[in-house]
This record gives structure tokens, sequence and C-alpha cells, in this order.
């Protein structure tokens, strides 16, 4: 289903922002590290209603904006040639393409190596490493997720029912209503701290499904140093 586009004036600005509606009492408002705004509301949620509702918040959403605006422009988008740098758990490292009559792809003397059976093709190299990429986030998140749990007074209360890695467009990470944990395949270019940072959010979504002081509570208890973990994400991922 896609997600409506509303408008909400606040004195001379135009809060431009996208409403998703599920199955719950609350309304969240959320402004996400691309300056986009987005809004959970209830099914029955009125447009008028959620338009007042995030006028009201407009002073905050306003302060966010310009808070991610200092990190745009972002990277530059990689063209997956010898010579330039990638990242990948929160370091740069330098790709080179080699002629292979198998292809593979590993982390050697520093460098991300990619033995390649057409290494002329970038798009053959972008697809290597993406599938690598791939799968050292399953293996990678996958081990985060039981360390991350072990925060809380009752890792048992906080068992996501899957974990879910895929490409994400606006956030790193997400608890479905049905307690699915999504993240985002990005993510395992930053690094543990930050990884971990974004699943620990999320596992506190388990018992506190808003951004209410409840929520900000638990992560404060579980993880008291978030908000720098949170700056690290968003610096090395800008």
């Amino acid at each position: 289903m896609s997600a409506e586009v509303l408008e909400a004036s606040f004195g001379s600005e135009t809060i431009r922002f996208s409403v998703v509606r599920r199955v719950r009492k609350t309304l969240s408002i959320s402004v996400l590290p691309d300056q986009q705004v987005e809004v959970v509301a209830p099914e029955d949620a009125s447009s008028e209603r959620i338009i007042e509702k995030v006028r009201k918040r407009a002073p905050w959403i306003s302060k966010q904006l310009r808070y991610y605006a200092q990190f745009q422009p972002k990277t530059p988008e990689r063209r997956y040639i010898g010579g330039e740098t990638h990242l990948y758990l929160g370091r740069q490292y330098k790709l080179k393409v080699i002629p292979g009559i198998q292809s593979s792809v590993k982390m050697q003397r520093g460098q991300l190596m990619v033995w390649s059976t057409k290494p002329g093709r970038a798009a053959h190299t972008r697809e290597l490493v993406r599938d690598w990429m791939l799968q050292r986030a399953q293996i990678k998140f996958a081990e985060r997720l039981d360390v991350c749990r072990g925060r809380f007074s009752d890792p048992e209360k906080v068992v996501p029912n899957g974990l879910i890695i895929r490409e994400l467009s606006y956030r790193w990470g997400s608890m479905t209503g049905r307690k699915n944990l999504v993240l985002n395949r990005a993510l395992i270019r930053a690094s543990t701290e930050a990884i971990d940072y974004v699943i620990t959010h999320e596992l506190c979504h388990i018992e506190h499904p808003h951004h209410g002081p409840a929520f900000f509570d638990l992560l404060r208890r579980v993880m008291p140093d978030w908000k720098a973990r949170k700056l690290k994400l968003e610096r090395q991922l800008a």
C-alpha cells in the first residue's frame, strides 16, 4: 500500500510528510536522516487530525530537519571500479578487482578483494560486492541481535518473531506490528556500535511501540550512550 502525502503549514514553512496507517491507537511522527517526515497513524485517523498533530510538532520537526541538513550531501554513489573505497563495519576499504576463473569476494590485507569472471564490467562487480555484503549482514546482524538482547533485564521479553534484512529507502530499521525486526541491508556499512544502537532502539519498540517518554526511558537504561551512537551512525552513513 502506498503512503498518503499531506502538508501542514507552520508560519512561512510548509511541512510535507507521508502517512502510513496501521492498526494502532497512537500517532507517531519521525524525521528520517534523508529529511523525510513520516507519520504512522491509526487506520481511522482523519487527515485533519493528522495535520493538526503535525502542526503542533512543527517546531520539533523543523529542528530535526535542520539537524539532518548538516550531513548533506550524502556520500557519492559508488561506481564499483578498482581503487575506489567502500565502507564496511565503519571502516573504508579500497576495492581491488582481479580477473578470476571463479567469482568470489573477501577482505584481505585491508582491501576488499573481488575475483571476477567479468572484471571489466562494473555492474557485475557491483552484484558480487552487494551479495557479499548481504551475506555478511545476515551473519553480523544475527550475532548483534543476541548481544543487544542481553542488555535488557529480561532478554526473553525482547525476542522478535523474525529478522528481515532488506533494502529500505528512508530508515535503518523498524519493528513491525507482528514483531518482526527489519534492518536495512546498508547498515552493514556502519560500525558495530552504530548497528547495536539501531537494533537496541528497535527492540525497545517491542515493549513500547511509540516514541513517548517510556520508550526513551527504557532506551536510556539499556544503552546510556545511545545519543552518541546515533550521531556516529548519522555521520558514518551520511
